[in-house]
């Protein structure tokens, strides 16, 4: 099998199991909404989520990016033997770091929350401190789940990691559907850290079938553990810096309205369905593929695998920032308007949707964009970006807060995004020379001109279905799949018309597919 066909096969892979765990996510996030609205309490929850989740994320994504390209050498190095060893030693290592950051953070969970909700009153703010507190356990679970993620990768297994959210996600759904009514918005912290967990159950049947058994092994000094060392403190800042972005913005929330954070939350979720479904797939799998062609003295092949990878990002995200923002309304009704959530949460969903999604493109483009200067072996550069998305990202705040309240901080968020993706895109071309960037401004702009088409499709669509059917949550559900497909069928015809490379290398892949079958 080509070194394309298996590329595309994960990314397909992961596409259905990601797709899978978003439902599951949606289902998680509707039920939050349901049992528990948008108001004081929930506001509270996701800002004591946001602190814990600062240090998981850190963690996770810091080990998982710098022991993919580590774990492929030692393993050319010292072989298969050699690799699990290694990862044992990194697995002692990264527990007993967790465990060291969670003593601390229970000190400094004041101090944090203070930066963090520093709008919240005495009453909300003791209960922010205590349900962070409840949380902290999940700082050691992430590490484990980091650590896993990496090894299995460099062994190009994506399935496991795709596949994690599913027990993540039945987790939150059980509290909420038995639990939630005895324990509580303190209980569903308890769940989060018991869904963190439960992600290792996915992952520990991979990593037994690539013959890895636990031993301890604890050495601080190991060359190849000092690589990483020397690697992660830029992936961690980077990554520190994007969870900041977030944290800043539910920090200045909490001086707005009673469920402004809410409506962050929930907007930012309906947001991330693309960027999570297919752009992490893409991500995902690109990336040791862009790890190996940087190795070569010839840039070439690197320069291929950036152009494809950006333009597929641009064919997905162009069109789904058209249709989200026509369908913002209908779409927060669906998936979250029922119990405790009202058509002012409703109102409030929508405008953090609508500027988040505007931002959509630069949002994708970014991790994809750091994930090329990683395989590079450079973590500077996109840490200095991370420091430029803060920085605008509060100034824009500061200025677009006191005109659009909790929109304004969502239009920041975008437009930061998309600077510094475009920053990243002119320090690529300076580090590699020129990669062929016009030809994804020319698939940019035939997906631009498709988009647009399908945008006034769409709107006469929905708009005649809505008015044409009965009201009702079924009519809805019809309403919005009729269209949405439509909208689909009209971007892809238009797509294939204008002749862009991405959607031929894909369907003569799903024909090879098919007439290999026969």
């Amino acid at each position: 099998m080509s070194q394309s066909k298996k590329a595309a096969k994960s990314v397909f892979i992961i596409i259905i199991f990601t797709f899978g765990s978003k439902i599951l996510g949606f289902i998680r996030e509707a039920l939050i909404a349901a049992k528990f609205g948008s108001g004081a309490e929930t506001d509270t929850f996701f800002i004591a989520l946001t602190a814990i989740t600062l240090f998981t994320s850190m963690i996770t994504k810091a080990i998982n990016t710098t022991t993919i390209p580590v774990l492929s050498k030692i393993e050319s190095e010292e072989g298969k033997k050699g690799k699990k060893e290694h990862t044992n030693n990194l697995l002692n290592i990264t527990s007993l770091l967790s465990f060291i950051i969670i003593i601390l953070a229970w000190f400094l969970s004041p101090f944090i929350l203070k930066v963090l909700a520093y709008g919240f009153s005495d009453e909300q703010f003791k209960l922010a401190v205590l349900m962070m507190r409840i949380g902290l356990p999940a700082i050691f679970f992430s590490g484990l789940v980091g650590v896993f993620r990496g090894y299995l990768q460099s062994e190009l297994l994506f399935t496991e990691s795709a596949a994690a959210n599913f027990p993540f996600n039945f987790v939150y759904i059980f509290f909420l559907v038995f639990l939630s009514g005895i324990f509580g918005i303190k209980g569903l912290m308890v769940a989060s850290v018991l869904a963190i967990g439960a992600q290792i159950l996915i992952q520990i049947p991979g990593v037994k079938k690539l013959g890895f058994k636990y031993k301890f092994k604890l050495d601080i000094k190991d060359k190849y553990v000092k690589s990483i060392v020397y690697l992660i403190p830029p992936v961690l800042i980077s990554a520190g810096i994007d969870d900041l972005n977030k944290v800043i913005d539910k920090s200045l929330a909490s001086t707005l309205a009673e469920g402004s954070i809410s409506a962050l939350n929930y907007g930012n979720r309906l947001n991330l369905l693309v960027t999570g479904i297919f752009i992490s797939a893409i991500t995902t799998v690109i990336f040791p593929m862009l790890s190996t062609e940087a190795n070569k003295d010839d840039y070439k092949g690197l320069k291929k695998v950036t152009i494809s990878g950006i333009n597929i990002v641009l064919l997905i995200t162009i069109p789904a920032t058209v249709g989200m923002i026509l369908l913002a309304d209908p779409l927060v009704r669906l998936a979250f308007q029922r119990g405790a959530f009202d058509n002012k949460a409703v109102y409030m969903t929508v405008g953090a949707v609508i500027f988040y999604t505007v931002g959509l493109v630069g949002m994708a483009l970014k991790p994809l964009l750091n994930n090329i200067y990683y395989s590079l072996h450079d973590t500077k550069i996109p840490m200095i970006n991370g420091l430029i998305a803060v920085l605008i990202n509060i100034i824009l705040n500061l200025i677009l807060i006191r005109f659009m309240a909790h929109r304004g901080l969502a239009l920041a968020t975008s437009v930061s995004a998309i600077i510094t993706s475009l920053l990243l895109l002119q320090g690529l071309r300076k580090k590699i020379g020129h990669f062929g960037l016009m030809k994804s401004v020319k698939c940019g702009l035939k997906s631009l001109v498709a988009s647009a088409a399908m945008g006034i499709v769409v709107y006469l669509l929905y708009g005649f279905l809505s008015k044409t059917l009965v009201s009702g949550t079924i009519s809805d559900i019809i309403s919005l799949l009729c269209t949405v497909g439509a909208g689909v069928l009209t971007y892809l015809l238009l797509i294939y018309l204008f002749k862009v490379d991405e959607i031929n290398w894909v369907i003569r892949i799903v024909k090879g597919k098919i007439f290999s079958r026969k």
